[in-house]
Formats: structure tokens, C-alpha cells, sequence
């Protein structure tokens, strides 16, 4: 028969077995004053647009500006042809030096008339028809001097200058051409981009909203780019259409910027930015703890002991990063932003402080009011 020892096994510890900490971000609720924005999509349009064109006929003989040129107010732009009105307007001068040599021979008349009347060597008719005369050559020297003034301004004319600060575009005549003052095109057009300013819509329900914050103030409008990636240009609200287009149901808004970069340009397509409120001291929260369940939104609070609860949350406005928050937490309180996806309530986690990563510009541009 064998003989041997058999080991006993050994009595079980009592030891509890240790948790699993699930690693979360948690950031602490706070207080803030929240901005509430309107966005829409805008074009860009030249403050002021002026199509250069001719007031007279003639040939150009110079052309004083570059295609694409920034050209200032006052600067020349065209020449043209100025001898035939420098002709007309001598000619006109002319003809008033005429008429006033035969005035003053006529007054010395009259003065003589008026001698001899006296004395009655000339007839009361004579006098009358003397002074006549006079009148008459005095009335012809005004006409003379009008068709001088007029004969300037045609002359004037065939000098054109820039009528504001600009940048030119294409030009539509070459020098040596012949010009008219009924030609339908023009000879460069001229646009205006500092100022410069951006036409947007809004949804016909924020009318209210909107002439309210305009009437309390100045309202910043922010153009970003079509992708809503880049910030192009802060600038202000400078009026609101005073109809509603019943088609689209959207209210027509321009907002102007300084544009001294010239980031926007004419034509462009811009994504818009409206402040319209300030929420003052409100409880707002990361977009990034409102969760979507069955029951709505919810969000993860961590509690004592870093077990988390799971509390269900009304929401106001939604910002580019952060969410007010009216009813569900307050303030002090911390609220998992990341790593959600693991935890149910009662869990016990290793929370890191810190926000979650920001959201890119574009997400930031879709601000919106969420359903209650």
C-alpha cells in the first residue's frame, strides 16, 4: 500500500476583491454668461459698385490706371480727346466779348439818347428803343455766359476721374477708341472694398430677435469661410430688409466689415455668425456630457466616492462648445466629457480634470436652440 501526505488545500481569503476603475474626463459645471448666435449663409457685395462710362463723345487718348488696380478718389482714369470742346468753349467765349462790346456801345448810345431826350432833341420813342437795345445785348450776355459755363462742363467732361477709393476691374475700352455717351457698356467698373459688406438670410421667426438686439445696440456679425473652418472678418449688423421674402420665408439681412485685409471679396460665399443674446449667468455644461438616450438627454455625474449617476437634463441653447443647461445639474457639480461608453450608473471612475477636445469650426458654427 502506498503511503504518503496529501497537501491540505488552503482556506480562501476574505479579502474583497478591488473595483475597477473606469478611466473618464470630468470637467466641473459652471456659471457663465452664454452667447447665443444665429447663423446663416451670405454673399459678399462691394460697399459701392460704379461703372465708369463716358458723358461725351470722343476718342481716348490716354488711359491712366492698370487692369486690377487699386485706384483712390480723384485718381484719372481716362483722357479723352479734349481739342473740339476747348474749340466750342473759345468760340463761346468769343461770341460773349462780341455781345459785350456791342453792349457798351449801346449804353453810350442810351447815355447819348438820354442827353438829347432831355433837351428835346431826340424823341421819347428813340430813348425807348435805345434802351431796349440794351436790355436786349444784357439778356444776350447771360445766354453767352451760360453756353460758356455749359461749353466748361463738356470740356470738363472728357477728363475722368475715380469717384471713390477702389479697386478697378477688367477694362472694356482700349485707347484709340472712339467713345459715346449712349454707349450701353461702360469703360471699367470700379468696386469698393474697405468698407465692404455681406448680405445674409435668417428664418422669418427670428425677426423679432433680431430688430430687438439691433435696437439695443451695436450686433456683431462674424464671416467665416464656406466650411465654417476659418474666421474671415468681425464687423456689425447695419440693417435688416423691411419685407420678408414669402417664398423662402427668410428675412434679408447686410452686415458690413472693415475688410482691411481684404479677406472678403466680391462675391464670395461666407458662413455668418449673428449675436443676438447674452444669457447672463447661466449654468452651461460641455457639449460633450449631453448624451442621447431612450428617455432623452442625459448626462454622467460624478458623485462621492467617484461612482457616477446618470441624470436626465433640459437643455436651452447650444453654443460651438458648451450647452446651457436649465434643469438636471448645478453648478459645482462634475460631469464625465469623455469616455462615457463604458460607464452605467453606479460605476466607480478615475477621472482626469480637463475638457474635451474642442469641436472644429465648422461644428462651432452650428449653433442652434434644442427642443425641450
Amino acid at each position: 500500500m502506498l503511503s504518503g501526505s496529501f497537501a491540505k488545500p488552503s482556506n480562501p481569503t476574505n479579502h474583497k476583491a478591488h473595483a475597477v476603475q473606469i478611466p473618464v474626463t470630468v470637467e466641473t459645471v459652471q456659471r457663465a454668461d452664454f452667447p447665443v448666435y444665429l447663423n446663416g449663409l451670405g454673399t459678399v457685395q462691394p460697399y459701392d459698385t460704379v461703372t465708369i462710362r463716358s458723358r461725351v463723345d470722343g476718342q481716348i487718348i490716354k488711359v491712366g490706371f492698370e487692369q486690377g488696380q487699386m485706384v483712390k478718389e480723384g485718381d484719372l482714369l481716362v483722357q479723352i480727346d479734349p481739342r473740339p470742346f476747348e474749340a466750342a468753349l473759345e468760340q463761346a467765349k468769343a461770341k460773349k466779348a462780341q455781345d459785350e462790346a456791342n453792349l457798351a456801345n449801346a449804353q453810350l448810345d442810351l447815355k447819348r439818347f438820354s442827353t438829347l431826350a432831355e433837351k428835346n432833341f431826340a424823341s421819347r420813342q428813340q430813348l425807348d428803343t435805345q434802351q431796349a437795345t440794351v436790355n436786349q445785348l444784357t439778356a444776350q450776355i447771360k445766354g453767352d455766359q451760360a453756353t460758356i459755363d455749359n461749353a466748361t462742363t463738356q470740356l470738363s467732361y472728357t477728363t475722368i476721374r475715380s469717384p471713390l477709393s477702389g479697386k478697378a476691374g477688367f477694362r472694356l475700352i482700349d485707347p484709340g477708341n472712339i467713345v459715346h455717351a449712349s454707349d450701353p457698356t461702360g469703360i471699367v467698373s470700379i468696386v469698393k472694398l474697405q468698407p465692404i459688406s455681406v448680405v445674409f438670410t435668417a428664418p422669418e421667426e427670428n425677426v423679432g430677435r433680431i430688430n430687438a438686439a439691433l435696437a439695443a445696440g451695436r450686433v456683431p456679425v462674424t464671416a467665416l469661410s464656406s466650411d465654417g473652418r476659418r474666421t474671415l472678418a468681425q464687423g456689425h449688423l447695419a440693417l435688416v430688409n423691411n419685407t420678408v421674402d414669402q417664398a423662402s420665408g427668410t428675412i434679408k439681412m447686410k452686415a458690413t466689415f472693415e475688410n482691411k485685409d481684404n479677406a472678403l471679396w466680391p462675391g464670395l460665399s461666407v458662413m455668418t455668425q449673428l449675436l443676438i443674446d447674452t444669457q447672463k449667468n447661466v449654468v452651461a455644461v460641455s457639449n460633450d456630457a449631453i448624451q442621447h438616450g431612450p428617455n432623452g438627454l442625459y448626462v454622467f455625474v460624478v458623485g462621492p466616492g467617484n461612482k457616477v449617476e446618470m441624470r436626465n437634463v433640459q437643455v436651452g441653447n447650444e453654443g460651438s462648445t458648451d450647452t446651457v443647461v436649465e434643469n438636471g445639474v448645478t453648478a459645482g457639480e462634475r460631469v464625465v466629457v469623455a469616455g462615457q461608453y463604458r460607464l452605467v450608473p453606479g460605476a466607480l471612475v478615475a477621472p482626469n480634470a480637463g475638457k474635451a477636445p474642442a469641436k472644429s469650426p465648422r461644428e462651432a458654427a452650428n449653433t442652434r436652440q434644442r427642443t425641450r
